[in-house]
């Protein structure tokens, strides 16, 4: 298999802080490929690293075959980038922006219209590119950012958590035009995030980063099938005692808590768990626990995460 970006250790550290802890990637070229972590978990760092902006602590790592720290304007040839927050003019037209990028990577001018023309189609700005930016929603401010990294015809797009702040429709537009920049720019794509439902739907492999490291890595189905089991979670009155009583059940693999105070949540790691809600609330019944909820999921990356940090991902921030 042919891999676009490879790292070996990489770290990056500040003072005391060790922001990226030697982390290994291997990304496969024209895949999407999604590194999944809380916000703090050092994704952004280590996409920083990957676009020559930050020079690692230790470590090496490749981008389309050139080292980052001896090769940094190859790189960057190479690269088109999405950050997190915005940076679009307001007082600028969608094709002027797309204009002035163009410029800035050195696009022919003989090409630069006619690749304006394709990705104002990719990106469906067509009838907007002449209007101002300020005029734009979220998701078409969105697409326009991706569009721009784009023009150059890049070999990889690096999205930082492209869809933060968009609402769920939006969000699933840009979605699509991710798919569909891959399948037809044939551009990889490495993007963070920390959606789950994001990860699973658009990633080929995804990475699981915690507190500065890689966790594991795998495709999402393989992550959800190392599982083998689903997820009761219950909310009861007396969580404490729950737990305490609950070791006697052998059926439950393992056992999570989430939350705290009124928001506590008991998930039950379980095999068939549509076989034993039942069981759970006769149990809950004989030890006088009062059931407040109680919940079936079948495994997502949700779970993945749970399973190797001991906390979801949101606790993970």
């Amino acid at each position: 298999m042919e891999y676009i970006i490879e790292t070996k250790n990489i770290s990056k550290h500040y003072d005391d802080f060790v922001a990226v802890n030697r982390v290994n990637l291997k990304v496969p070229k024209n895949s999407v490929y999604g590194v999944l972590g809380p916000n703090g978990a050092g994704k952004t760092t280590l996409i920083s690293m990957l676009c020559t902006i930050l020079r690692p602590t230790q470590g090496l790592a490749t981008v389309n075959g050139y080292d980052i720290v001896k090769n940094p304007k190859e790189v960057r040839k190479s690269i088109g980038i999405v950050f997190q927050s915005r940076s679009l003019d307001d007082i600028l037209t969608g094709r002027e922006h797309l204009e002035m990028h163009a410029s800035l990577y050195g696009v022919p001018k003989g090409l630069r219209e006619s690749r304006l023309e394709e990705i104002l189609d990719l990106i469906a700005l067509g009838k907007k590119a002449d209007e101002y930016v300020k005029t734009y929603s979220g998701g078409m401010k969105r697409r326009l950012e991706i569009g721009r990294g784009l023009i150059h015809h890049p070999q990889v797009l690096f999205l930082d958590e492209p869809t933060l702040g968009l609402d769920p429709q939006t969000r699933e537009s840009i979605w699509e035009y991710i798919q569909k920049l891959n399948q037809e720019e044939k551009v990889t794509v490495l993007m963070t995030t920390h959606y789950m439902e994001e990860a699973d739907k658009l990633c080929d492999e995804v990475a699981i980063m915690n507190q500065g490291q890689i966790i594991t890595a795998d495709s999402p189905r393989n992550l959800k099938r190392e599982l083998k089991a689903d997820t009761i979670t219950v909310k009861v009155d007396h969580p404490e005692k729950f737990q305490e009583k609950a070791q006697e059940l052998d059926f439950i693999q393992e056992m999570f808590v989430v939350g705290g105070g009124d928001e506590t949540e008991i998930k039950l790691m379980v095999e068939r768990g549509e076989n034993l809600i039942a069981e759970i609330v006769k149990f809950c019944n004989q030890n006088q626990i009062f059931v407040f909820s109680i919940e079936l999921e079948h495994p997502n990356l949700e779970d993945v995460f749970l399973k190797y940090t001991g906390r979801t991902i949101t606790e993970g921030g």
